[in-house]
């Protein structure tokens, strides 16, 4: 049991009846309470559209913990302690008058209160404004606000200017979960702790990096979002330059929230344009037909419910970007995510340059780098390829390829390693913001991935076609082979 090291909380979940708040919020608050993290006195309301009692709510929400909490974590006893915190108010967002509501169910006010708007980014300003109006909150506000933000540039800059009519920049929490991920945190430690890798960190040293982000599975009923977003959109305007960012960063001064993301702004600042001309050796665009995923039949893209047989929308994506700053200079970033491709993946790989001089089986050179492999999903944890002498006497010289590994479920294994919103919720809580996005970080991204999908459209050209159950088109690999290298999966 860990002592509490925050102050007693009212949270106001906007949405709370939503697909987050029920399959990832409320079991990761479930287990904040089941660690003894929620301080005493902390609330949450429950706040929605649906007419229901806070009965009918906590019943509901039972369920739905014994489903999404794994068995050997899910106790009864503690589900219903947390659930005594939980109360429901039937709101809608667009009416001020309803507010008051809020206000009156506030009998703490000197609990810290913390706004999740677990909604569409449309209602991120009604219902700031409406808090405004009826004095529902106040400078000490936290907020907290989901992905997307916006769709381009211009459109993020609308939802950033509407909620900062209302709280200021240190009171806005911008989640991107992959932040709350252990691993993604490890890179921090992982880069800045350790010599032996800070030190050969750069392009004297390393050769090239891969990102790699892959869903097995389709869009899953999101039809409606994701075919206005796309996955350059969905997944490489904030998940994927958030990885390349936590790569790529210099040292921070301290690891206070705006030195870390001071860093982090450096590096989208530094991202070389990708213009028309550079687009066919750059990036590949695909979406998936019909194919196998796991063994069985899946339909296209454009066979899934509900498509639009004409949409000419990405769910593949391969970048090559560069980085335009001395540490990084001539040293290529790899970018690649798509669905329905051959498994759940989410990995870097840091490509190390070769010694300089090779005096080993010449036939053996292509070994002669070394690989730190860190895993994000599913098995969380580290490996580093190194080479050492085969094993007989009658190997001679031979060199082998070997992993120094680190995973993290069996090295820890008496830890239980956190959901990455129960590390987000906490860390809003105790009122820390290094794990959240600043708008200049958002804005940065948005100006970079806008000129590629603008470059998209006035080339008229469509996505490359690839089979579900593969690794994305063929073009996608012609990227990196053009350069002498291969994906990791494929060397």
């Amino acid at each position: 049991m860990v002592k509490n090291a925050n102050a007693p909380c009212d949270l106001m979940l906007f949405g709370a009846l939503g697909d987050l708040a029920q399959r990832k919020l409320f079991p990761a608050l479930y287990q904040l309470e089941r660690a003894g993290l929620l301080a005493q006195g902390s609330r949450i309301l429950a706040i929605a559209r649906t007419k229901a009692t806070t009965a009918d709510v906590r019943e509901q929400l039972f369920e739905k913990l014994r489903y999404h909490v794994k068995d050997s974590e899910f106790d009864a006893g503690v589900a219903n302690a947390f659930l005594q915190r939980v109360d429901y108010l039937l709101l809608d967002f667009t009416d001020p008058e309803g507010y008051g509501a809020l206000r009156e169910w506030r009998d703490e006010p000197n609990n810290e209160l913390i706004v999740y708007m677990a909604t569409p980014p449309s209602m991120y300003g009604v219902i700031a404004r409406n808090m405004k109006a009826t004095s529902c909150c106040n400078e000490k506000t936290r907020v907290v606000v989901e992905k997307p933000i916006g769709h381009d540039l211009e459109s993020s800059r609308v939802i950033n200017d509407e909620l900062g009519e209302v709280y200021h920049e240190n009171q806005l929490f911008r989640i991107d979960h992959y932040l709350g991920k252990e691993t993604v945190q490890n890179l921090i430690a992982l880069r800045f702790a350790n010599n032996l890798f800070a030190s050969q960190w750069d392009q004297n040293h390393i050769s090239h990096v891969e990102i790699t982000v892959a869903e097995s599975v389709g869009i899953e009923g999101r039809w409606g979002y994701f075919d206005q977003a796309g996955q350059i959109r969905d997944m490489i305007q904030n998940h994927l330059l958030q990885l390349l960012c936590l790569m790529a960063m210099d040292p921070p001064a301290d690891l206070s929230a705006d030195s870390i993301r001071d860093e982090k702004v450096k590096v989208l600042k530094a991202l070389k344009r990708i213009t028309p001309d550079m687009m066919d050796r750059y990036v590949v665009r695909g979406q998936y037909t019909a194919g196998t995923s796991n063994g069985k039949p899946v339909p296209g893209y454009l066979e899934e419910e509900d498509a639009n047989k004409g949409s000419a929308t990405e769910t593949f994506v391969a970048l090559k970007a560069e980085i335009d700053n001395w540490r990084w200079s001539g040293v290529p970033f790899y970018i690649r995510t798509g669905k329905r491709l051959p498994e759940k993946l989410s990995q870097i790989i840091i490509h190390f340059k070769p010694a300089p001089h090779y005096i080993f089986d010449p036939d053996q050179k292509h070994l002669a780098n070394n690989k730190l492999i860190i895993r994000l999903q599913p098995d969380e944890g580290m490996a580093l390829k190194i080479l050492t002498k085969d094993q007989g006497l009658d190997k001679g010289m031979r060199l082998r390829q070997g992993p120094l590994e680190l995973t993290f479920s069996e090295t820890f294994e008496a830890e239980r390693i956190p959901d990455a919103y129960e590390r987000l919720l906490w860390e809003v809580m105790k009122g820390n913001q290094y794990l959240f996005v600043r708008r200049d970080e958002v804005e940065y991204a948005w100006r970079w991935v806008d000129e590629i999908i603008a470059n998209w459209r006035d080339s008229g050209e469509p996505p490359k076609r690839y089979a579900a159950g593969t690794w994305g088109p063929v073009a996608s690999i012609a990227m990196i082979t053009r350069d002498g290298r291969s994906w990791y999966e494929d060397a």
